[in-house]
């Protein structure tokens, strides 16, 4: 990987890395646009400090955008999500593995 990818991935992963800040995009995952108390008990256990934070990151940083029915993500955060959708094969397989030992 050339350095230039490593910045490029490292910011990426600096924003998604913040505390509730995947759960945030996974909660509108199915493109549903939600209202501040409905994402907040879609994400589940965030502080509404800590969900205006997220927001404000994530719309910030193109990948959440706020419409007249609420919130939803952009066609940027739409393509990482897509992305991030094989992660949840990946979950349930590392699960059910973890379960048999």
């Amino acid at each position: 990987m050339s350095p230039k990818e490593n910045v490029a991935i490292n910011q990426l992963f600096e924003r998604l890395e913040c505390r509730y800040a995947l759960r945030v995009l996974w909660a509108l995952r199915d493109g549903h646009p939600q209202t501040f108390r409905l994402l907040q008990d879609s994400v589940g256990g965030i502080t509404p400090n800590t969900l205006n934070t997220r927001i404000k990151e994530l719309r910030e940083c193109g990948l959440l955008e706020h419409g007249s029915d609420g919130y939803i993500v952009t066609m940027t955060g739409q393509d990482l999500l897509k992305r991030l959708s094989d992660v949840q094969a990946f979950a349930n397989r590392w699960v059910t593995a973890r379960a048999k030992k």
